[in-house]
């Protein structure tokens, strides 16, 4: 679909729409070398010569024709670009409609995401919001019980101020899903793992039931939990994927940012409108440091999930109630790997008392405590405290949320001395029973595993 057809579709007068449509043409004048209709970049996408490199490799490798041959992508630090004659022809004009650096990162992600178009944004948040502008008065939008505090408090809004409907159901039970959807469906908005209960949910059936419940149902997944390096939820049914590249995209808690991808060119122009409208565009050096990040995204989940791995299998040894898919005991183990490629650096536990996991968390020294996720370094937290404290307590309550469980977003430190720290901090808190032979979880829910 060539751009100055589908931005037919945007909102707006016969004019406007000329504009745009100008504008469009002109911003998305070239295709690459694969024959994707994407947004210019001053470099090509990496040719494959016949074969597709690991996602490892394509994580690293960019080509450049950047005048000076510099290996890394330059900063385009600029709000305006000067044009070649009174009536433009430049590909850029304004950074808020585009910009070399940004449009080289939206090219980089809809390449390690399994998209056709990719666009960027200002944060995660912000990806949702560009998203849900494309629901109208009357539509109904289908989700979870166990949503990211942030994500409830936009539903909420949304429901309360633009007539929108919002179901929460179990999305892990797809029947429970099946009995909300309709011809009103327009939205079917998912996370997998869910955060903090680290639930699943099955991406391909549910897409399959809204799809077959109104055809024009989109499909959206947060896969922030995961990344592009575990899951790519475009390839097993859904139509958009969105992320908050603040995350495992950069690593560092060094930037704000937000992704969206698509394969539908007509989707794909629909959410640049509203982010060209609403000025949300990822800077140029966010974007240069997002660009950055991306690069290590490999090497960091690796160590990442093999010390969430360990620290997991520690803290099940000792009676606690773990909630992590590396663990054959998690409920949903198969079907978790049946889509993902890893488990990811998640996990939450219980310790049956809330006051004991409030001494838990102050009592870590390495563990910081601090929301979010993602980071190169260890966080902890308790999520109905901090980062689901939106969420009011009923409303927790009603969705099994326990008071007392403990997020922990492992980093890449040594695995020993997170685990020496985490049980000094169990210790300290009496969230366990020492003895000779070792220490168990005094009041920790579920099954009670002997000392080691």
């Amino acid at each position: 679909m060539s751009s100055a057809s589908s931005s037919s579709s945007a909102p707006g007068s016969s004019a406007a729409s000329t504009g745009k449509t100008s504008m469009l043409s002109k911003a998305f004048s070239k295709v690459d070398l694969d024959g994707h209709d994407l947004p210019p970049s001053p470099a090509p996408s990496s040719p494959h010569n016949g074969r597709k490199y690991a996602l490892a490799t394509e994580l690293v490798y960019t080509e450049s024709n950047d005048q000076y041959n510099a290996s890394s992508v330059p900063i385009y630090q600029t709000a305006t670009f000067k044009q070649t004659s009174g009536g433009g022809g430049g590909e850029y004009d304004y950074t808020r409609s585009g910009n070399p650096t940004r449009s080289h990162l939206e090219r980089h992600l809809a390449k390690i995401m399994s998209a056709n178009r990719a666009l960027a944004v200002s944060s995660g948040m912000g990806a949702l919001d560009v998203i849900t502008r494309l629901l109208r008065p009357g539509d109904e939008v289908v989700t979870g019980d166990d949503l990211y505090g942030g994500t409830n408090r936009l539903l909420k809004y949304l429901a309360t101020n633009g007539d929108i409907t919002v179901h929460h159901v179990d999305t892990t039970n797809p029947d429970k899903v099946q009995e909300v959807l309709g011809p009103k469906t327009a939205m079917v908005l998912l996370e997998t793992p869910t955060n903090p209960l680290i639930k699943i949910v099955d991406i391909s059936t549910i897409a399959s039931l809204a799809h077959a419940a109104n055809p024009k149902a989109l499909v959206a997944v947060d896969n922030t939990m995961l990344s592009p390096m575990l899951l790519n939820p475009l390839d097993i049914g859904a139509d958009i994927v969105y992320e908050s590249g603040t995350k495992y995209l950069s690593g560092h808690h060094d930037l704000m940012a937000g992704v969206i991808a698509v394969q539908d060119p007509a989707i794909g122009d629909k959410l640049f409108f509203t982010i060209n409208a609403s000025g949300c565009g990822l800077s140029p050096f966010d974007s240069w440091l997002l660009l950055r990040g991306i690069k290590t995204l490999g090497v960091r989940m690796e160590k990442q999930q093999s010390n969430a791995q360990r620290i997991a299998e520690f803290l099940e040894s000792h009676g606690f109630k773990v909630r992590y898919p590396g663990l054959r005991s998690h409920p949903q183990y198969d079907l978790h790997w049946s889509m993902a490629r890893g488990a990811g650096a998640v996990l939450s536990f219980e310790t049956g008392d809330v006051q004991v996991s409030e001494r838990i968390v102050e009592s870590a020294r390495l563990w910081g405590i601090s929301v979010s996720f993602g980071c190169v370094n260890s966080l902890i937290s308790m999520p109905c405290r901090m980062s689901h404290a939106s969420i009011d307590a009923k409303t927790r309550a009603e969705r099994q949320m326990p008071e007392d469980i403990i997020r922990l977003c492992v980093g890449i430190e040594d695995v020993d001395d997170l685990i020496d720290d985490l049980s000094r901090a169990l210790v300290q808190a009496g969230a366990v029973n020492v003895t000779l032979n070792g220490f168990h979880a005094l009041n920790a829910p579920g099954q009670t595993v002997g000392s080691s």
